[in-house]
Protein backbone atom coordinates (compact mmCIF):
# COMPACT_ATOMS: atom_id res chain seq x y z
CA UNK A 1 0.00 0.00 0.00
CA UNK A 2 1.29 3.30 -0.86
CA UNK A 3 -0.21 6.41 1.40
CA UNK A 4 -1.12 9.71 0.06
CA UNK A 5 -1.27 13.37 1.53
CA UNK A 6 -5.31 12.80 1.97
CA UNK A 7 -4.93 9.57 3.52
CA UNK A 8 -6.37 7.51 1.36
CA UNK A 9 -4.29 4.24 0.35
CA UNK A 10 -3.68 3.25 -2.90
CA UNK A 11 -3.06 -0.33 -4.36
CA UNK A 12 -0.26 -0.36 -6.11
CA UNK A 13 -0.14 -3.36 -9.40
CA UNK A 14 3.21 -4.34 -10.52
CA UNK A 15 1.36 -6.29 -14.04
CA UNK A 16 2.17 -4.68 -17.56
CA UNK A 17 -0.74 -2.76 -18.24
CA UNK A 18 -3.72 -3.88 -19.52
CA UNK A 19 -2.49 -7.18 -19.21
CA UNK A 20 -4.85 -9.96 -16.99
CA UNK A 21 -3.72 -12.42 -14.80
CA UNK A 22 -3.24 -16.10 -16.01
CA UNK A 23 -3.31 -19.19 -14.48
CA UNK A 24 0.15 -21.06 -14.66
CA UNK A 25 -1.87 -24.49 -15.27
CA UNK A 26 -4.03 -22.79 -17.78
CA UNK A 27 -0.80 -22.16 -19.97
CA UNK A 28 0.45 -25.65 -18.97
CA UNK A 29 -2.51 -27.21 -20.50
CA UNK A 30 -2.36 -25.28 -23.56
CA UNK A 31 1.44 -25.79 -24.62
CA UNK A 32 0.24 -29.80 -24.04
CA UNK A 33 -2.18 -29.56 -26.25
CA UNK A 34 -0.05 -27.85 -29.05
CA UNK A 35 1.98 -30.60 -28.41
CA UNK A 36 -0.31 -33.49 -28.46
CA UNK A 37 -1.24 -32.06 -31.83
CA UNK A 38 2.20 -31.80 -33.09
CA UNK A 39 2.91 -35.62 -32.13
CA UNK A 40 -0.12 -37.02 -33.77
CA UNK A 41 1.05 -40.53 -35.33
CA UNK A 42 -0.29 -41.98 -38.37
CA UNK A 43 -0.33 -45.62 -38.53
CA UNK A 44 -1.29 -48.16 -40.58
CA UNK A 45 -4.71 -49.52 -40.45
CA UNK A 46 -4.20 -53.06 -39.54
CA UNK A 47 -5.23 -55.62 -42.44
CA UNK A 48 -8.14 -57.24 -40.27
CA UNK A 49 -9.70 -54.21 -39.71
CA UNK A 50 -9.21 -52.95 -43.04
CA UNK A 51 -10.79 -56.63 -44.20
CA UNK A 52 -13.89 -56.27 -41.69
CA UNK A 53 -14.41 -52.17 -42.01
CA UNK A 54 -13.78 -52.13 -45.84
CA UNK A 55 -13.84 -55.23 -47.62
CA UNK A 56 -16.54 -57.40 -45.81
CA UNK A 57 -19.75 -54.72 -45.85
CA UNK A 58 -19.38 -54.31 -50.36
CA UNK A 59 -19.21 -58.28 -50.32
CA UNK A 60 -22.38 -58.92 -47.84
CA UNK A 61 -24.35 -56.32 -50.39
CA UNK A 62 -22.52 -57.63 -53.36
CA UNK A 63 -23.79 -61.19 -51.89
CA UNK A 64 -27.25 -60.40 -50.36
CA UNK A 65 -28.07 -58.55 -54.55
CA UNK A 66 -27.45 -62.67 -55.72
CA UNK A 67 -29.31 -64.02 -53.24
CA UNK A 68 -32.53 -61.97 -53.77
CA UNK A 69 -31.87 -62.25 -57.53
CA UNK A 70 -31.67 -66.20 -57.11
CA UNK A 71 -34.78 -66.22 -55.28
CA UNK A 72 -36.49 -64.10 -57.91
CA UNK A 73 -35.75 -65.97 -60.74
CA UNK A 74 -36.68 -69.45 -58.78
CA UNK A 75 -39.85 -67.66 -57.89
CA UNK A 76 -40.33 -67.02 -61.77
CA UNK A 77 -41.74 -63.65 -61.15
CA UNK A 78 -41.61 -62.64 -64.91
CA UNK A 79 -39.86 -64.68 -68.28
CA UNK A 80 -36.47 -66.35 -68.65
CA UNK A 81 -35.76 -64.01 -71.12
CA UNK A 82 -36.55 -60.80 -69.53
CA UNK A 83 -34.29 -62.03 -66.15
CA UNK A 84 -31.90 -64.20 -66.45
CA UNK A 85 -30.61 -66.50 -63.68
CA UNK A 86 -27.05 -65.12 -62.43
CA UNK A 87 -25.46 -69.03 -63.91
CA UNK A 88 -26.38 -67.71 -67.03
CA UNK A 89 -24.98 -64.02 -66.44
CA UNK A 90 -21.76 -66.08 -65.34
CA UNK A 91 -21.63 -68.46 -67.89
CA UNK A 92 -22.05 -65.32 -70.90
CA UNK A 93 -18.96 -63.59 -68.83
CA UNK A 94 -17.08 -67.14 -68.95
CA UNK A 95 -17.85 -67.66 -73.17
CA UNK A 96 -16.20 -64.20 -73.44
CA UNK A 97 -12.78 -64.93 -71.76
CA UNK A 98 -12.63 -68.06 -73.76
CA UNK A 99 -12.91 -66.24 -76.73
CA UNK A 100 -10.48 -63.42 -75.78
CA UNK A 101 -12.86 -60.74 -76.10
CA UNK A 102 -13.74 -59.92 -72.05
CA UNK A 103 -10.35 -57.90 -72.08
CA UNK A 104 -11.43 -56.09 -75.46
CA UNK A 105 -14.30 -55.28 -74.46
CA UNK A 106 -13.02 -53.30 -71.67
CA UNK A 107 -10.01 -52.00 -73.00
CA UNK A 108 -12.05 -50.37 -75.35
CA UNK A 109 -14.20 -48.08 -73.50
CA UNK A 110 -11.46 -47.69 -70.46
CA UNK A 111 -8.93 -46.23 -73.22
CA UNK A 112 -11.24 -44.14 -74.49
CA UNK A 113 -12.67 -42.77 -71.42
CA UNK A 114 -9.28 -42.25 -69.82
CA UNK A 115 -8.36 -40.39 -72.50
CA UNK A 116 -10.93 -38.02 -72.86
CA UNK A 117 -11.73 -37.22 -69.43
CA UNK A 118 -7.04 -36.65 -69.53
CA UNK A 119 -8.36 -33.95 -72.73
CA UNK A 120 -11.04 -32.49 -70.61
CA UNK A 121 -9.05 -31.99 -67.76
CA UNK A 122 -6.20 -30.43 -70.19
CA UNK A 123 -9.60 -27.78 -71.13
CA UNK A 124 -11.64 -27.62 -68.33
CA UNK A 125 -8.88 -26.73 -65.79
CA UNK A 126 -7.82 -23.49 -67.37
CA UNK A 127 -11.02 -22.38 -68.76
CA UNK A 128 -12.25 -22.74 -64.78
CA UNK A 129 -9.53 -20.75 -63.27
CA UNK A 130 -10.66 -17.86 -66.28
CA UNK A 131 -13.56 -18.15 -64.98
CA UNK A 132 -13.03 -18.02 -61.59
CA UNK A 133 -10.34 -15.06 -61.51
CA UNK A 134 -11.83 -12.97 -64.44
CA UNK A 135 -15.27 -11.39 -63.46
CA UNK A 136 -16.07 -10.73 -66.98
CA UNK A 137 -15.22 -13.80 -68.30
CA UNK A 138 -17.48 -15.29 -65.40
CA UNK A 139 -20.22 -13.37 -66.25
CA UNK A 140 -19.78 -13.90 -70.30
CA UNK A 141 -19.53 -17.95 -70.11
CA UNK A 142 -20.43 -18.76 -66.58
CA UNK A 143 -24.33 -19.62 -66.88
CA UNK A 144 -22.98 -21.34 -70.18
CA UNK A 145 -21.19 -23.68 -68.35
CA UNK A 146 -23.87 -24.59 -66.00
CA UNK A 147 -25.88 -25.04 -68.59
CA UNK A 148 -24.00 -27.28 -70.68
CA UNK A 149 -23.72 -29.42 -67.15
CA UNK A 150 -27.12 -29.90 -67.01
CA UNK A 151 -27.39 -30.82 -70.79
CA UNK A 152 -27.96 -34.47 -70.98
CA UNK A 153 -24.78 -36.09 -72.76
CA UNK A 154 -26.85 -38.49 -75.17
CA UNK A 155 -27.91 -35.11 -76.80
CA UNK A 156 -24.61 -34.73 -78.09
CA UNK A 157 -24.28 -37.73 -80.21
CA UNK A 158 -26.61 -37.14 -83.31
CA UNK A 159 -24.45 -33.75 -83.92
CA UNK A 160 -21.38 -34.76 -82.89
CA UNK A 161 -21.78 -38.29 -85.60
CA UNK A 162 -23.04 -35.03 -88.14
CA UNK A 163 -20.25 -33.35 -87.62
CA UNK A 164 -16.98 -35.57 -87.48
CA UNK A 165 -18.77 -39.31 -88.79
CA UNK A 166 -18.86 -42.45 -87.05
CA UNK A 167 -15.21 -42.29 -85.39
CA UNK A 168 -12.84 -41.88 -82.56
CA UNK A 169 -13.10 -37.97 -82.81
CA UNK A 170 -16.76 -38.17 -82.63
CA UNK A 171 -16.54 -40.44 -79.16
CA UNK A 172 -13.95 -37.93 -77.40
CA UNK A 173 -16.16 -34.59 -78.88
CA UNK A 174 -19.36 -36.29 -76.62
CA UNK A 175 -16.59 -36.85 -73.82
CA UNK A 176 -15.18 -33.34 -74.02
CA UNK A 177 -18.82 -31.59 -73.89
CA UNK A 178 -20.23 -33.50 -71.28
CA UNK A 179 -16.77 -33.46 -68.71
CA UNK A 180 -15.81 -30.32 -69.89
CA UNK A 181 -18.23 -27.86 -68.07
CA UNK A 182 -18.11 -30.26 -64.71
CA UNK A 183 -14.70 -29.90 -64.15
CA UNK A 184 -14.38 -25.64 -65.00
CA UNK A 185 -17.84 -25.93 -62.78
CA UNK A 186 -15.85 -27.49 -60.05
CA UNK A 187 -12.51 -25.36 -59.86
CA UNK A 188 -15.04 -22.26 -59.89
CA UNK A 189 -16.76 -23.44 -56.99
CA UNK A 190 -13.23 -24.53 -55.18
CA UNK A 191 -12.10 -21.03 -56.05
CA UNK A 192 -15.04 -19.51 -54.72
CA UNK A 193 -14.00 -20.98 -51.19
CA UNK A 194 -10.42 -19.79 -50.78
CA UNK A 195 -10.54 -17.31 -47.92
CA UNK A 196 -9.77 -13.83 -49.69
CA UNK A 197 -6.88 -13.99 -46.16
CA UNK A 198 -4.95 -16.80 -47.96
CA UNK A 199 -5.46 -14.17 -51.29
CA UNK A 200 -3.74 -11.55 -49.03
CA UNK A 201 -1.21 -12.99 -47.57
CA UNK A 202 0.03 -14.80 -51.02
CA UNK A 203 0.16 -11.16 -52.75
CA UNK A 204 2.35 -9.71 -49.57
CA UNK A 205 4.82 -12.99 -49.76
CA UNK A 206 4.90 -11.58 -53.48
CA UNK A 207 2.88 -14.84 -55.07
CA UNK A 208 1.19 -13.11 -57.69
CA UNK A 209 -0.04 -13.83 -61.35
CA UNK A 210 0.88 -17.30 -62.25
CA UNK A 211 2.76 -17.96 -59.24
CA UNK A 212 0.06 -16.76 -56.83
CA UNK A 213 -2.43 -19.44 -58.82
CA UNK A 214 0.22 -22.26 -58.34
CA UNK A 215 1.06 -21.45 -54.79
CA UNK A 216 -1.87 -20.26 -53.32
CA UNK A 217 -5.46 -20.36 -55.51
CA UNK A 218 -4.82 -23.79 -56.86
CA UNK A 219 -3.89 -26.03 -53.41
CA UNK A 220 -6.86 -24.08 -51.36
CA UNK A 221 -9.14 -25.03 -53.82
CA UNK A 222 -8.32 -28.72 -54.08
CA UNK A 223 -11.14 -30.04 -52.39
CA UNK A 224 -13.43 -28.33 -54.66
CA UNK A 225 -11.64 -29.26 -57.46
CA UNK A 226 -11.36 -33.12 -56.87
CA UNK A 227 -14.82 -32.96 -56.52
CA UNK A 228 -15.39 -31.30 -59.71
CA UNK A 229 -13.01 -34.04 -60.91
CA UNK A 230 -14.72 -36.50 -59.92
CA UNK A 231 -18.13 -35.41 -61.11
CA UNK A 232 -16.17 -34.86 -64.71
CA UNK A 233 -15.00 -38.75 -64.63
CA UNK A 234 -19.01 -39.88 -64.18
CA UNK A 235 -19.47 -37.32 -66.69
CA UNK A 236 -17.14 -38.50 -68.88
CA UNK A 237 -17.97 -42.42 -68.59
CA UNK A 238 -21.95 -41.80 -68.91
CA UNK A 239 -21.21 -39.59 -72.38
CA UNK A 240 -18.78 -42.39 -73.62
CA UNK A 241 -21.30 -45.05 -73.28
CA UNK A 242 -24.39 -42.84 -75.29
CA UNK A 243 -22.28 -42.52 -78.02
CA UNK A 244 -21.34 -45.86 -77.42
CA UNK A 245 -25.06 -47.46 -77.61
CA UNK A 246 -26.31 -45.01 -80.28
CA UNK A 247 -23.34 -44.51 -82.65
CA UNK A 248 -22.58 -48.02 -83.97
CA UNK A 249 -19.49 -48.95 -86.50
CA UNK A 250 -17.18 -51.71 -87.05
CA UNK A 251 -14.18 -49.27 -87.59
CA UNK A 252 -15.17 -48.31 -83.90
CA UNK A 253 -14.64 -51.56 -82.43
CA UNK A 254 -17.01 -52.96 -79.82
CA UNK A 255 -16.89 -51.08 -76.21
CA UNK A 256 -19.43 -51.91 -73.24
CA UNK A 257 -21.20 -49.09 -74.88
CA UNK A 258 -21.52 -51.28 -77.63
CA UNK A 259 -22.04 -54.80 -75.82
CA UNK A 260 -25.11 -53.54 -74.01
CA UNK A 261 -26.60 -52.61 -77.72
CA UNK A 262 -25.36 -56.20 -79.28
CA UNK A 263 -27.83 -57.94 -76.41
CA UNK A 264 -30.53 -55.68 -76.76
CA UNK A 265 -30.72 -56.16 -80.79
CA UNK A 266 -30.11 -59.76 -80.13
CA UNK A 267 -32.70 -60.12 -77.47
CA UNK A 268 -30.04 -61.46 -74.95
CA UNK A 269 -30.88 -60.12 -71.30
CA UNK A 270 -27.62 -62.11 -70.42
CA UNK A 271 -25.72 -60.18 -72.45
CA UNK A 272 -27.25 -57.01 -71.56
CA UNK A 273 -26.71 -57.49 -67.82
CA UNK A 274 -23.39 -58.52 -68.29
CA UNK A 275 -22.78 -55.21 -70.44
CA UNK A 276 -24.20 -53.66 -67.44
CA UNK A 277 -22.21 -55.51 -64.38
CA UNK A 278 -18.76 -54.35 -66.35
CA UNK A 279 -19.43 -50.92 -67.00
CA UNK A 280 -20.33 -50.46 -62.79
CA UNK A 281 -17.56 -52.43 -62.07
CA UNK A 282 -14.86 -50.19 -64.18
CA UNK A 283 -16.46 -46.73 -63.15
CA UNK A 284 -16.15 -48.31 -59.40
CA UNK A 285 -12.50 -49.42 -59.63
CA UNK A 286 -11.36 -45.92 -61.28
CA UNK A 287 -13.21 -44.46 -58.14
CA UNK A 288 -11.36 -46.69 -55.72
CA UNK A 289 -8.02 -46.97 -57.39
CA UNK A 290 -7.91 -43.25 -58.71
CA UNK A 291 -10.22 -40.86 -57.11
CA UNK A 292 -10.89 -42.51 -53.51
CA UNK A 293 -6.84 -42.28 -52.82
CA UNK A 294 -6.20 -38.47 -53.91
CA UNK A 295 -9.40 -37.62 -52.12
CA UNK A 296 -7.88 -39.39 -48.38
CA UNK A 297 -4.57 -37.45 -49.50
CA UNK A 298 -6.08 -34.31 -49.58
CA UNK A 299 -8.03 -34.76 -46.89
CA UNK A 300 -5.26 -35.95 -44.53
CA UNK A 301 -2.74 -33.15 -45.75
CA UNK A 302 -5.80 -30.92 -44.03
CA UNK A 303 -5.71 -32.82 -40.72
CA UNK A 304 -9.14 -33.80 -41.82
CA UNK A 305 -8.34 -37.77 -42.01
CA UNK A 306 -5.94 -38.57 -39.12
CA UNK A 307 -5.41 -42.21 -37.80
CA UNK A 308 -4.19 -42.71 -34.51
Amino acid sequence: MASTETGVDIKKDDSPAGAESQDPHDLAGVEAGLDALDSVRVDRTPLRETLTGKVLPPVVAVALVLVVWQVLVWAKVTDSYKLPAPSAVWNELTDAWRQGTLLEYIWTSVSRGLLGFAMALAIGTPLGLLVARVKFVRAAIGPILSGLQSLPSVAWVPPAVLWLGLNNSMMYAVILLGAVPSIANGLVSGVDQVPPLYLRAGRTLGATGLRGTWHIVIPAALPGYLAGLKQGWAFSWRSLMAAEIIASSPDLGIGLGQLLENGRTANSMSMVFLAILLILIVGIAIDLLIFSPLERRVLRSRGLLVTH
